[in-house]
């Protein structure tokens, strides 16, 4: 175990800040927390596909993200506040875990790729027994608690009709794809809040005549995210019923649900109000490695980290530095008590 100090702390976080990290090119990052780790008097190495592994006790295995979307935001700190790119998602979740890792002696994984494919999770489930708990590094703010993150399904949508005069009146595959996508959405309009409903969402859109001019096509890349209580083949099945065209498959990660009555959620409750907070429970519209985690692992487990998630991919990304100390030390409490 070790005693890593506040300006210690608040020194590494800056130096992760500073160091850019978009996803697919994390490892001067991976560098310098395997050097951080090493100082600690602590083993840490970097796998195959990049991720910073330091392992310890196992009893929890603390995890967060070091990749971050592009968009350059000028590094500096004003009135204790820290600006820059990756500040909130997730390099003050990523440098709180790690600090915490080392003052309570249990494991730490930084992963690679979270914002893209999830490379470094799916890695990690693949390549070492599970451990007893996990707590996964996101923003919740520094007092709240993240149980409940959407599944992720993406697929992409094809249609060809035969080429023609644009005299005529049967529809093209480009008003066939736009019809379906319409019908899509239809199907998945039920009225419920964001996080209990599949939500569609088109990301890409392309048609045109073919290659060799005898037929029209119609591409659409689409995603949609499922919240607990549905299913990816459900959400197939209801797709693949609307025609004309086809769905070819690609991503799948199931939607996670934790109880707040599991061990990690209480150990995360006892450190919040240790640093006199009043813990609250958070659900996601989005998806994080946590849904990995959970789908692979039959472990108790809860996502937290200090942050606005409202920053996250945002010119304005900044963390108050007051609430990343609070973050450290809810942490190392967390992974102390359990």
């Amino acid at each position: 175990m070790s005693d890593v100090t506040t300006k210690e702390a608040r020194a590494l976080l800056r130096n992760l800040v500073e160091t850019p990290s978009v996803s697919g090119s994390e490892d001067a990052v991976a560098k310098r927390l395997r050097s951080f780790f090493e100082a600690q008097g602590r083993e840490a190495w970097i796998d195959d596909v990049g991720n910073l592994r330091a392992p310890a006790d196992d009893t929890v295995l603390l995890t967060s993200h070091m990749d971050t979307v592009p968009g350059e935001i000028p590094v500096r700190v004003e009135e204790d506040v820290l600006w820059g790119r990756g500040s909130v998602d997730a390099k003050g979740p990523l440098a709180a875990m790690a600090v915490a890792a080392a003052n309570a002696g249990v494991s730490f994984v930084g992963v690679v790729r979270e914002e893209t494919d999830s490379a470094g999770a799916r890695h990690l489930v693949e390549d070492r027994d599970p451990p007893a708990a996990v707590v996964n590094g996101e923003p919740s703010g520094w007092d709240a608690i993240t149980l409940g993150y959407r599944g992720l399904l993406s697929g992409t949508y094809t249609v060809e009709t035969e080429v023609g005069h644009t005299s005529r009146p049967e529809p093209n595959a480009i008003q066939q794809a736009v019809a379906w996508w319409s019908q899509v959405e239809a199907a998945f309009d039920d009225g419920d809040s964001v996080f209990d409903r599949v939500t569609p969402k088109p990301v890409a859109f392309e048609g045109g005549t073919s290659a060799d001019g005898f037929a029209f096509e119609a591409k659409v890349e689409a995603q949609f995210r499922i919240p607990p209580g549905e299913t990816i083949e459900g959400v197939k099945s209801t797709v693949e019923a609307v025609g004309p065209g086809a769905v070819a498959w690609h991503d799948e990660i199931p939607p996670v649900m934790e109880s707040p009555r599991n061990p990690v959620a209480g150990a995360l409750r006892r450190g919040i109000r240790e640093c006199s907070g009043e813990p609250t429970h958070l659900r996601k519209t989005g998806t994080s490695d946590m849904n990995v985690y959970a789908g692979a692992w039959d472990v108790p487990m809860a996502t937290y980290g200090p942050g606005d998630s409202d920053l996250d991919h945002t010119p304005d990304e900044h963390l108050d530095l007051g609430v990343f100390d609070r973050a450290v030390r809810v942490l190392t409490v967390a992974a102390e008590s359990l």
